[in-house]
């Protein structure tokens, strides 16, 4: 998926211009004091991404005038720092071999090496929020707690008694939404967004962030377009929301696909099997119904903040994801 930028094309440059200078000093952020360090760290931001993060905390900043050019760009590092460090320890969790498209830290190092590395990058992520004051410093405190409970909540799954889908919807929620949310309200406060807004672009953020995992369940089934080769998930029985929905319906037709669904397929046909009949399954559309739900409340959150392209900005950004899974 490529974020196109605003519809403002002087905003869309300055926007542009300012994840260049961004990407430039998340090159810096990483170096270490020795060659291999720096080598591991810089692997996974050398690798590429959306920067959907930074762009977010770019945005959010132009809402109002007199951001700090400096604080702002911090803010969008230590974010993505943030993030990128997630994804090493993920990786080790997941036993990954690969990370956007090149081999996993993990797996061309060792895990030991991607969790030190992972904590390296957390680590240079704090340093840079300490810079920015004490309010940044217990919002990132209160979203890496959030990253961490989501991360064992997705590990332990849920306990006798609750909703899956529930359990689900919370897990995207900590792990991808608050990181998200904060991106979007580290924006408004460099720009001195009074509280309503900050409280509106946090409540956003969390939204689109979960909205942005729904869709990538729904493209893993729906999508031969994307590049991504479909039905990774259904492959390693990791279970979605689609699935869930499947699991949560009990309905006696669905015996086949229960079977296959929640555990490792590697048998090619018995995955094209399981595709066939996700596709044809309601669960997809009201996957989908979701994930224009929540991406409806997310844009009801954007009509607290001022007009302008910053704004319009976040609108687009929310119908580009959601247009992923259609």
């Amino acid at each position: 998926m490529t974020l196109e930028i605003g519809v403002d094309s002087t905003f869309a440059q300055s926007v542009v211009d300012r994840l260049q200078s961004i990407e430039d000093r998340l090159a810096s952020a990483a170096f270490a004091d020795t060659p291999f360090v720096t080598e591991a760290a810089s692997h996974i931001i050398n690798a590429g991404g959306k920067r959907f993060r930074p762009l977010l905390v770019l945005a959010a900043s132009q809402l109002y005038e007199g951001a700090d050019v400096d604080a702002t760009e911090r803010a969008a590092m230590a974010v993505e720092l943030t993030h990128v460090a997630s994804l090493y320890h993920d990786d080790v969790m997941d036993e990954a071999d690969l990370r956007r498209g090149a081999e996993s830290a993990n797996h061309r190092w060792s895990n030991s090496v991607a969790i030190m590395v992972g904590d390296f990058l957390f680590a240079r992520a704090s340093s840079i929020v300490a810079t920015l004051g004490v309010d940044y410093v217990a919002l990132q405190a209160e979203t890496f707690a959030r990253l961490v409970q989501g991360q064992v909540g997705e590990i332990r799954g849920p306990a006798d008694g609750d909703d899956p889908v529930a359990h689900y919807l919370q897990v995207l929620a900590d792990k991808t939404g608050s990181l998200i949310a904060t991106s979007a309200k580290f924006g408004g406060m460099v720009c001195g967004a009074p509280e309503p807004v900050l409280r509106a672009l946090g409540a956003f953020g969390e939204e689109i962030g979960v909205v942005f995992q729904l869709s990538d369940d729904i493209i893993d089934i729906a999508s031969d377009r994307t590049g991504k080769t479909p039905g990774t998930d259904l492959r390693e029985g990791v279970w979605t929301l689609p699935t869930l929905l499947v699991k949560a319906a009990d309905d006696p037709a669905d015996a086949r696909l229960r079977e296959l669904i929640g555990r490792r397929i590697d048998d090619p046909d018995e995955l094209a099997e399981a595709l066939a009949l996700m596709r044809a399954h309601p669960a997809l559309a009201q996957a989908r119904a979701e994930v224009d739900r929540r991406a409806r409340l997310a844009k009801d959150l954007l009509t607290e903040l001022p007009e302008g392209p910053a704004r319009d900005t976040l609108f687009e950004l929310c119908d580009q994801i959601v247009s992923r899974s259609t």
